[in-house]
């Protein structure tokens, strides 16, 4: 995996505050964001594009910005996700998005996206402890994803300018009620609960601009107690983020703070009380888990 040091990164530290980074070079970037007038929303500064390359490298760059130490990306110490529930307006996911994911479960993939919705009240950060149910007993998943960020209103686009709205990447664990979710797939039911047990979506560790990598060759993996589950390049995605976004956008209205889950790769499995899971996409870093269940 890319080295989580060698690219512009922006983390969510506790207290909710904004840290940059490139190389060993770490900066508040709450503090120079604050000073130049940027607005204290997060959708709001999405939408400015107070996290583009080039902001970020202003900020990076200036002798005046206020140097911090390190922060913990390995899952010691607990981060916020880069987007916070109350910040977080809407979560699509597209389900069955790489053939051998629909192939494990006897599937095939959908003529058409596949899209659910995750709720903003299942976020939680990297290095969180995620407790299930105690009254639910059965399977629950993990499923290391990619993450795209929306930084642009859009409705209706083509595949050709889609990736406009994208503001930046991240990594998330779609974590699944598998065994609910396969009755209420027999049933004909939607997968609103089964995606949504619990705190389901940790994110993170940080996120990506836009432009920072090449979103169609990275390797999006798992690992669960440090064994190897899961492991695929986006470059196998069924439906690419161009074309993800475009279908998208002809069924919601997109707006900053949106997030759009891009499928996971075939692997998937249970997981039991004291797992600890990592999620990983190159280029962007490792999204820590551990799991509870009593």
């Amino acid at each position: 995996m890319q080295n989580i040091h060698t690219v512009r990164r922006v983390v969510r530290a506790p207290g909710a505050r904004l840290l940059a980074f490139r190389g060993e070079h770490w900066i508040d970037l709450e503090a120079w964001l604050r000073a130049r007038g940027a607005p204290a929303g997060m959708r709001e500064r999405l939408g400015a594009g107070w996290f583009s390359l080039a902001r970020l490298g202003d900020a990076l760059d200036d002798p005046k910005a206020q140097r911090v130490e390190p922060v913990a990306l390995d899952g010691s110490a607990p981060l916020l996700p880069p987007l916070l529930a109350s910040e977080a307006r809407q979560i699509l996911a597209l389900g069955k998005n790489f053939r051998a994911h629909a192939a494990e479960f006897g599937e095939e993939v959908p003529e058409e996206p596949l899209v659910f919705a995750k709720l903003p009240g299942a976020l939680v950060g990297s290095g969180e402890t995620v407790t299930v149910p105690s009254w639910y007993t059965a399977r629950y998943d993990f499923e290391s994803e990619l993450a795209v960020l929306i930084g642009r209103a859009g409705s209706d686009v083509d595949e050709e300018h889609a990736l406009e709205l994208v503001a930046g990447y991240t990594v998330a664990n779609d974590l699944t009620a598998r065994s609910m979710q396969g009755r209420a797939r027999k049933q004909g039911h939607p997968w609103l609960e089964a995606k949504n047990l619990g705190r389901a979506l940790p994110l993170g560790p940080c996120f990506v601009p836009a432009g920072a990598l090449d979103e169609t060759a990275l390797t999006v993996s798992a690992k669960v107690n440090g064994e190897s589950k899961q492991e695929a390049s986006t470059a196998d995605l069924v439906v690419s983020i161009p074309a993800a976004l475009a279908h998208l956008s002809r069924h919601f209205l997109l707006e900053p703070g949106d997030l759009v889950l891009m499928g996971t790769p075939e692997g998937v499995g249970p997981l039991v009380d004291g797992d600890e899971v990592v999620c990983e996409v190159s280029g962007i870093g490792a999204l820590y888990t551990r799991i509870r269940r009593v």
